[in-house]
């Protein structure tokens, strides 16, 4: 017994000595710290800035057609070894829901680059080095061509190193006369229930940036239903642009066919609406439904059927009684003589 009792107490250390090697060697290595960006890219602070402590979120230039306009850009190197950043302007555009991006270098695109992205220059600042835990402040100009239109040209600051880019976003108007204009189109109803959706497509028709309100309205055949109030979408429309959203609806109803209409406002008078028509059925009460009613007509069949059998006989073409041409039970009546085609007579 003192042996049997003795190996045990080895077996159960050996286990807790496996189980401990195991767990050494399955546990998660510890996340590698994040790699930090090391440098930043914004306005730099202008002395007639619109926000306590000079700080700008994005630069606003405006200019005639001819002018040149100028800004600074300030770079910040956060790390203890030299930045090599390139500059660079680039087109603003939105994404086809809506979001802003910068056109790439050599996109391609309209608007690439006979946009606004090709009228910034940065002179010998275009590739910059930036001292370990330093500032650096790029002056840049932006040249609008003579026969620029008037408006609004979305456009950003592309600061570059190493693959990574940050842009800075650009407001930029031509001066002269403005137009807030907008269309809604291709209003359709997705879904059903909670998932419920009305997906529509806005296009920019004017040359000024646009801060969209949405209102959705329904009617019903069965009464009115509810829709959604007005709210502001979280989209900067910008010029020429065209973006396809969704919006939720969770008061779409169960049983109706209803009329969606889809209405967009803008600052500036900018107004448009479109609508659309959906049937919402719940397609499986629906398919007991149809069978009920398919076995109710059945019945309804049979009962009319029952009602013309028990009807009155129609009467002999001789004016009988049934039974026999006299009208006598037992009476028989003769069998009908029959033309055959061809028969000699």
């Amino acid at each position: 017994m003192p042996v049997l009792h003795t190996l045990r107490r080895d077996a159960r250390g050996l286990l807790l000595v496996l189980l401990a090697a195991a767990a050494l060697h399955t546990a998660p290595a510890p996340a590698a710290a994040a790699d930090e960006p090391g440098w930043t890219a914004e306005p730099a602070a202008a002395a007639a800035a619109a926000r306590p402590g000079g700080a700008r979120p994005y630069f606003y230039l405006e200019g005639a057609p001819g002018a040149v306009l100028e800004d600074r850009l300030a770079l910040t190197n956060t790390t203890d070894q030299e930045r090599t950043v390139t500059l660079r302007g680039a087109d603003a555009y939105n994404t086809a829901d809506g979001a802003l991006a910068a056109r790439p270098a050599a996109s391609g695109a309209p608007g690439a680059p006979g946009g606004a992205g090709s009228w910034f220059s940065f002179g010998a600042g275009a590739t910059v080095k930036i001292p370990p835990r330093t500032r650096a402040v790029v002056p840049f100009t932006v040249t609008v061509p003579p026969a620029s239109p008037p408006g609004d040209h979305p456009a950003a600051v592309i600061a570059a190193e190493a693959g990574r880019e940050v842009g800075v976003r650009v407001h930029l108007r031509v001066s002269g006369p403005t137009l807030a204009a907008l269309t809604v189109e291709d209003v359709v109803v997705r879904g059903r229930g909670a998932a419920a959706v009305v997906a529509y497509t806005l296009v920019n028709r004017g040359n000024v940036a646009l801060a969209p309100e949405l209102d959705v309205r329904a009617d019903g055949v069965l009464g009115e239903v509810p829709g959604r109030g007005p709210r502001t979408l979280p989209v900067e429309l910008l010029p020429g642009q065209r973006v396809e959203l969704t919006e939720p609806w969770p008061g779409a109803p169960v049983f109706d066919r209803v009329r969606v209409r889809v209405t967009v406002t803008a600052p500036g008078g900018a107004r448009a609406d479109a609508a659309a028509s959906a049937w919402f059925v719940p397609w499986r009460a629906a398919g007991r439904t149809g069978l009920g009613l398919l076995a109710l007509g059945g019945t309804a069949s049979a009962a009319l059927f029952l009602v013309r059998r028990r009807g009155p006989w129609r009467r002999p073409a001789d004016g009988g009684a049934p039974g026999g041409p006299s009208g006598k039970p037992g009476a028989t009546t003769p069998a009908p003589q029959h033309e055959l085609t061809g028969a000699s007579r």
